[in-house]
């Protein structure tokens, strides 16, 4: 399935957008400004709605691209095929990337990187680097190859000295992988099922100061989830992703743009700019669901106080608020947060009307 193609740690449910997108009119546009991997969009294109989506994140935009495109799994191989073909240029270099890609792996991933670069457009190219960003890095396992790294999790990317060091103490080393042998298992088991495709786009930008009327509507939903207050690492966790869709080969520890670091007032602030820029791509009556929260070690206020007040001075108007996890509204997202003592983020979900 095309929405496990990339494990990305900070995602909601697909349930939670389903239960709200199956009220929707035929056409109605559906928008989601932080839509991160693009499970708010991969949840319009299942029933038919066309779809519009914007990250900060350069490796979520890419990501969330790759939900609403639709090509045969042969094209994609083709367009891999083709790349590899290209010369390699500089590979990275350091102890990092010596323990944790084998060094054949590295070149081929290194032409793929550049030749994606180059044709950044078309589904082809966006389905081609969806299953290459989830491929990037992962666990080894015994049988085939399933990733293209030595020992990683899934969902994010260790930091090089620790990994350098973890893979020291345990004599581990980097298996040689084919990029396009492994493709050839993936591309089809995560495209076998791709539903119709629909209207839609998804860019790169800040939230607070993009047009949203450019990328369709108007908007009669909006289905989102801003980063958790006290979150400040989405772009960092992801540096490896991150390189492979034209970043550095080294952590980016700052990222420009990212709401949820800084104190509480300018976070509210944040999210105030970006219930009035949103509202005025929107519909009338145009409903605006959200699933919020923060880390508790870092909150000065409940999760509800602070996203009410986000709310003041705009023209949405708040049904209600709830705890999340109820049963229409998917499992809870903040059980993919854990931190000190086991403990989760918690987590509030609210529906507000546009007047």
């Amino acid at each position: 399935m095309i929405l496990q193609a990339c494990p990305y740690y900070t995602m909601f449910p697909l349930d939670f957008p389903l239960a709200w997108l199956r009220q929707a009119a035929p056409g109605e546009w559906v928008l989601d400004p932080f839509c991160g991997r693009g499970t708010t969009l991969y949840a319009a294109r299942l029933l038919g709605l066309p779809a519009a989506g914007a990250d900060v994140s350069p490796v979520a935009a890419a990501i969330a691209e790759g939900m609403l495109g639709w090509a045969r799994p042969e094209e994609v191989l083709g367009l891999a095929a083709r790349l590899m073909r290209e010369e390699v240029g500089d590979l990275p270099e350091g102890e990092f990337w010596e323990l944790a890609y084998h060094r054949r792996t590295l070149e081929e991933i290194c032409r793929l990187r550049e030749g994606l670069r180059r044709e950044a457009e078309g589904d082809a190219a966006r389905l081609l680097r969806l299953v290459l960003l989830g491929r990037l890095h992962g666990p080894l396992r015994k049988g085939a190859p399933a990733y293209l790294s030595n020992q990683m999790p899934r969902t994010f990317a260790p930091k090089p000295d620790y990994a350098v060091r973890f893979w020291k103490a345990r004599g581990l080393r980097p298996p040689e992988v084919d990029p396009l042998e492994l493709l050839a298992r993936k591309v089809p088991e995560t495209l076998g099922d791709l539903p119709p495709p629909v209207p839609g786009r998804v860019v790169c930008g800040d939230a607070r100061t993009l047009n949203f009327q450019d990328l369709g509507g108007p908007f009669s939903w909006v289905i989102t989830s801003p980063p958790y207050y006290g979150m400040r690492t989405y772009v960092p966790d992801q540096w490896l992703r991150y390189w492979l869709v034209g970043g550095p080969p080294a952590v980016a520890y700052k990222y420009d743009g990212q709401i949820g670091s800084g104190p509480a007032e300018a976070y509210i602030t944040a999210l105030q700019t970006v219930w009035k820029n949103v509202a005025k791509a929107c519909r009338p009556g145009a409903r605006l669901v959200v699933r919020f929260g923060g880390l508790p070690s870092r909150m000065i206020a409940e999760p509800a106080e602070l996203l009410r007040t986000s709310f003041t001075g705009t023209p949405w108007r708040i049904k209600w608020l709830r705890a999340a996890g109820n049963p229409d509204c998917g499992r809870r997202q903040a059980k993919s947060f854990r931190i000190r003592h086991n403990s989760a983020v918690e987590e509030i979900d609210a529906l507000a009307v546009l007047e």
